[in-house]
């Protein structure tokens, strides 16, 4: 009887395991399209252009131009960063060129 119980509960799982794995047990999402609204900001950047130097990073260079801690957070520096370099990264900016870096002096 013990066999006959075990054989049955393999069978189960066997049966739970192919039915898993052909149809799935999670719901099926359905495409959700989202409308990403990319709005203009409506006040101008100041900015500043500066020539990068062994060992700089945006941050640094913006830090060092306030000479105080920066007001804004460091993800609107980035934003900022790439809108006035046209997308250039702040992760590839190349030793000897110039880029336009936010300024939060005002």
């Amino acid at each position: 009887m013990k066999k006959f119980f075990g054989a049955l509960v393999l069978l189960l799982i066997c049966y739970i395991v192919l039915f898993d794995l052909k149809h799935g047990t999670l719901p099926h999402s359905s495409e959700k399209t989202s409308e990403t609204v990319i709005t203009a900001k409506s006040v101008e950047l100041s900015f500043f252009e500066e020539k990068v130097k062994a060992g700089d990073t945006v941050l640094t260079i913006v830090e060092n131009r306030l000479e105080a801690p920066i007001p804004v957070s460091i993800t609107e520096i980035v934003t900022d960063f790439k809108a006035l370099n046209e997308g250039v990264s702040p992760e590839n900016i190349q030793i000897g060129k110039s880029y336009l870096f936010p300024d939060y002096l005002k």
